[in-house]
């Protein structure tokens, strides 16, 4: 049997929401501004558990993204003001949201050029859930584009996706690297499907993204920002 650390890695996906740019401080800055306009209504604390429990059980409806971030907000503010919420509110939460989809995009320190310098010499794929046309507008602002051989949006990050996607743009998970934020999304299932996973811990991380990092898997790794990336591929033997 073949060590699985010194098969040679040819794909790396990269994760992009607080992997390459900033993305969940604004949700915080729009629950802040939810928290305000509510105040009337219930204590900060409460509505913070409302807003998470009808998050979750909206996923499977509206996925990941800000609309279903929004459509959460109207359904726990209908909620907890038990349907006397008032119009101006619900307006003005549309607004929050739209402002969310307009957002100028932030990259991260050492995004750039660990991007440019991966490509250089792997195949780079960017692989991200959320929503089609904002992921789309997103990457297209970060002058990232041209630097990726693939762009997979994806409703779900399971093992059976990463088995998939690295198949059909690599020479399989075995031979593949997924990189980011999420231990939950980013790591555990590319581990779980034969990849190698790399956590870039983000100092905001969503509450339903949280998971114990897998720290005895011999094909994960964690480092403190992107910038650690080419040098960790480059020099070991695991990526040589």
């Amino acid at each position: 049997m073949r060590d699985p650390q010194r098969v040679k890695v040819t794909t790396i996906g990269l994760d992009a929401d607080d992997t390459l740019w900033h993305n969940e401080q604004f949700f915080r800055i729009t629950q802040e501004r939810f928290a305000t306009l509510l105040a009337d209504f219930a204590e900060k604390d409460h509505l913070e558990e409302r807003l998470l429990a009808a998050e979750r059980r909206n996923l499977g409806h509206y996925g990941f993204g800000v609309k279903g971030f929004v459509l959460s907000m109207i359904e726990t503010a209908i909620e907890v003001t038990e349907d006397r919420v008032p119009a101006r509110i619900i307006r003005e939460l549309i607004s929050a949201g739209q402002d969310m989809l307009a957002h100028p995009i932030n990259l991260l320190p050492h995004a750039r050029e660990t991007v440019t310098s991966l490509a250089a010499d792997f195949r780079v794929l960017l692989i991200t859930k959320g929503d089609l046309l904002d992921q789309e507008r997103k990457l297209a602002q970060s002058g990232l584009g041209d630097f990726f051989d693939g762009v997979e949006i994806v409703s779900h990050k399971t093992p059976e996706t990463y088995s998939e996607i690295f198949s059909r743009h690599g020479q399989g998970a075995e031979n593949a690297m997924m990189v980011g934020n999420s231990l939950r999304s980013d790591v555990i299932p590319a581990l779980t499907a034969g990849s190698w996973g790399i956590y870039i811990p983000h100092e905001l991380t969503w509450a339903l993204e949280h998971a114990e990092a897998p720290t005895t898997h011999p094909r994960y790794r964690s480092f403190p920002h992107l910038g650690d990336l080419p040098y960790f591929c480059r020099n070991k033997t695991s990526c040589d």
